[in-house]
């Protein structure tokens, strides 16, 4: 049964806050109606650069640009009153520099009026976290597998197990100390997740990083089942919509075929 309990616009220091106390609710959105949708229910919604595979039939996220962030961070802002509206830099707009990275967060906060952006990498991404966040620009963290480099994971593998977990914890600890305000753990073992929760005073949000974190997100559209195909082992399918959109489809085109659609009672005399 869902619960909705919040009243107001929930703002940046409410995330800080509900680190220790409560989960944060976190999942993906890109168009008006989904974002109205998760709205009543989440915390904190993300425009993802998953948007290029999930709507886009991209490989991957590297071919997501800025100007598709922006277009569907905008429909997204229209369908949200209380949640918090996070928006990904895609690849390209933000690793050169501390300076590119800002023009680029800049310009998506000023044309869609989210409240945070959020960038991919650990520690050599700190510099640019914290000139963002000394010019009044929230950044999200995220460690662990990040998609925007999957060439170089050699694919969507955990991360983290062996003498990587050290590398992520101090990643984890030096994004904090640059003024992130919270950190998305993508593919982390138990352990790790939990270890780099305790360690830091951010929130952290996992996907697929155990239920030890400070919060959960996963991409919408892979928690309500619309990909049949896809189903990493970190994703809980709440729905199957695909299976009821295909069922739909097929009685409207049949009802078409046979002409008992349109019937009177969708007519006009």
């Amino acid at each position: 049964m869902s619960v909705t309990k919040k009243t107001k616009k929930i703002t940046i220091p409410t995330i800080q806050a509900m680190k220790g106390d409560q989960q944060i609710v976190c999942l993906t959105a890109y168009t008006t109606p989904q974002a109205k949708l998760l709205d009543p229910h989440c915390e904190l919604v993300l425009v993802g650069d998953s948007v290029g595979m999930v709507l886009h039939g991209m490989e991957s996220t590297l071919e997501v640009t800025l100007e598709m962030m922006i277009l569907h961070a905008k429909a997204v802002k229209k369908g949200l009153k209380q949640a918090v509206m996070v928006v990904d830099l895609p690849f390209g707009t933000y690793e050169q520099s501390p300076q590119q990275a800002f023009e680029a967060a800049a310009r998506v906060m000023s044309e869609t009026g989210c409240d945070a952006v959020k960038l991919e990498g650990g520690a050599y991404m700190a510099k640019t976290i914290e000139f963002l966040t000394e010019r009044g620009i929230p950044v999200m963290a995220h460690l662990g597998l990040t998609p925007q480099s999957v060439n170089s994971f050699g694919g969507y593998k955990v991360q983290g197990r062996g003498e990587d977990g050290d590398k992520i914890l101090q990643d984890a600890i030096a994004v904090s100390n640059a003024g992130a305000f919270a950190v998305v753990l993508e593919k982390l073992p138990t352990q790790l997740a939990k270890q780099i929760t305790m360690a830091i005073t951010i929130p952290t949000i996992g996907i697929g990083a155990s239920n030890l974190t400070d919060g959960q997100i996963l991409v919408t559209e892979d928690m309500l089942g619309l990909f049949a195909d896809f189903q990493p082992k970190f994703v809980k399918r709440y729905a199957n919509l695909q299976e009821n959109i295909s069922k739909a489809v097929a009685e409207y085109a049949s009802e078409v075929k046979n002409q008992s659609f349109p019937s009177e009672e969708h007519s006009f005399k």
